[in-house]
């Protein structure tokens, strides 16, 4: 065996030009195939996350009827005295904060403008308005009696022109069917960096969101973070037996986790025709090693080489061309991974329904996805050595001896 290895690298070095760019060619596409998966599920890992921080939470606890494309407000759709309903939840060990959450619609008008968007009562204290409080970029945080003061998006401001401390005319949803009139405050303006949300989400304390939405004493749902997404089957049994359904973050994402699992079956696809394609450089080069080799490969014939130690002798080269191609595919590739690791992908604004997608994207590779494309890679370039290898076995010894073609 280490006799064919050696006799490979022999014969590719005969044309180290050709080798050289025929294992670059695999390397190159194995690289690419590595950047698109970690593209793939580092925009996956992020739309989560930043669905987990701002939309679903780990966990949502809901009366049974509430239908949240609705934004329903009917009271009983509604949860009625969630403070305790979350501190009861809080106080399980692996809940890191549960909070009362309202959700209404409405719309906000400046002069002749006018903007639908979608109102959260938040309870201002709490830790899961982290991301709004941490992304403030220019005035102040909302207090929990504030009830003239909210909070807008940065998108929502610059397609508006609004600022802090301007006023704007807020119409609301009421539980009771009709729409509630009011003049709000710009107490601060936030950022999560993710355009589609930002442009469509108002914040204002809990407490006015349930008084302006006639709803007093009543949430939407409890959202819940937790100390590790591991637990979240545990607490979820843990709070089965309660009155309220509970929706995992799964649950709440289901449009994204469905894009996401479409997306690498149809991935596997685009791996194939791009390692196919690499793959045709390395047939092609074995064959011109066939025909300039067609003498050489008489003489081996002709003192005894059998035909399958002249397959074996094509694999071998092609084994080593695809090393070469893999090693370099994964320097390439893992350099390329690790600067849009650091820097992302600049998308702006992509505004995909049903999922939240942050104007930057960061890839992610992880080992199984590395470990598979090095094996699909190697394989591939060893069945692409099939054509070439059966082409020289079949030779026969006399044709070849005379420069002729083989049978």
């Amino acid at each position: 065996m280490l006799r064919l290895f050696q006799m490979a690298l022999r014969d590719l070095g005969r044309n180290r030009r050709r080798s050289f760019f025929s294992a670059l060619a695999l390397g190159m596409g194995l690289a690419l195939l590595m950047l698109i998966a970690a593209f793939i599920t580092g925009e996956y890992r992020g739309a989560m996350d930043t669905s987990i921080k701002l939309h679903s939470g780990h966990l949502q606890v809901r009366v049974k009827t509430y239908d949240e494309s609705k934004s329903s407000l009917a009271w009983e759709d509604l949860i009625e005295d969630p403070a305790a309903t979350a501190a009861q939840i809080a106080s399980l060990q692996q809940v890191k904060v549960a909070t009362p959450r309202l959700f209404a619609t409405g719309i906000v008008s400046k002069e002749e403008q006018s903007v639908g968007v979608r109102i959260i009562g938040i309870d201002p204290p709490s830790e899961a308005n982290a991301p709004f409080r941490d992304g403030l970029v220019n005035g102040t945080f909302l207090s929990a009696d504030d009830r003239e003061g909210v909070l807008i998006g940065q998108a929502l401001a610059d397609k508006t022109g609004l600022q802090a401390n301007d006023q704007i005319d807020l119409l609301v949803n009421t539980s009771n069917g009709d729409v509630d009139d009011q003049l709000f405050t710009i107490r601060g303006i936030y950022t999560t960096h993710t355009p589609g949300y930002d442009e469509s989400t108002i914040l204002m304390p809990l407490a006015k969101a349930q008084a302006i939405t006639r709803t007093e004493n009543h949430a939407s749902t409890v959202f819940v973070l937790l100390k590790n997404i591991d637990d979240t089957d545990p607490v979820v049994a843990a709070l089965q037996g309660s009155q309220y359904q509970v929706k995992t973050y799964l649950q709440l994402n289901e449009i994204l986790t469905q894009t996401e699992q479409f997306s690498k079956s149809y991935m596997v696809m685009i791996y194939l025709i791009v390692l196919a394609v690499t793959a045709t450089v390395i047939v092609n080069t074995l064959i011109m090693s066939v025909f300039e080799r067609t003498r050489e490969i008489g003489i081996l014939s002709a003192i005894g080489m059998k035909a399958s130690r002249i397959m074996a002798m094509f694999f071998a080269e092609s084994a080593v061309l695809a090393a070469g191609g893999i090693l370099m595919g994964l320097v390439l590739g893992g350099l390329l991974v690790a600067y849009t690791s650091t820097y992302g992908f600049y998308l702006g604004n992509l505004g995909v329904t049903g999922i939240l997608i942050g104007e930057r994207i960061y890839s992610y590779l992880t080992v199984s996805d590395a470990v598979n494309l090095t094996i699909i890679a190697f394989v591939i370039s060893l069945l692409a050595a099939l054509y070439p290898a059966l082409l020289a076995a079949r030779m026969e010894p006399v044709e070849a001896l005379r420069g002729g073609k083989g049978a």
